[in-house]
């Protein structure tokens, strides 16, 4: 008798924890989804950040370079 009381309550409890390792395996996958994603953005960041020095380099070349000719114009 104690044997089929485990055997009626160990079943639900197997689906729940099943159930439970799903979700666990899900939010894992997620994890490392959000990670992967992240290490991409921050690579992203720092070549638009590299760029955007850049530009702003050759923006200031330009206007130097145009303050002088401006200043060369009779």
């Amino acid at each position: 008798m104690t044997l089929l009381i485990f055997l009626n309550y160990y079943a639900p409890m197997d689906a729940d924890l099943k159930a439970l390792e799903q979700k666990l395996s899900q939010l894992i996958s997620l994890c490392d989804d959000l990670r992967n994603q992240n290490a991409q953005l921050r690579v992203d960041l720092n070549a638009t950040q590299t760029d955007g020095a850049l530009l702003k380099a050759n923006m200031d070349q330009a206007s130097v370079r145009i303050e002088a000719l401006m200043e060369s114009l009779p």
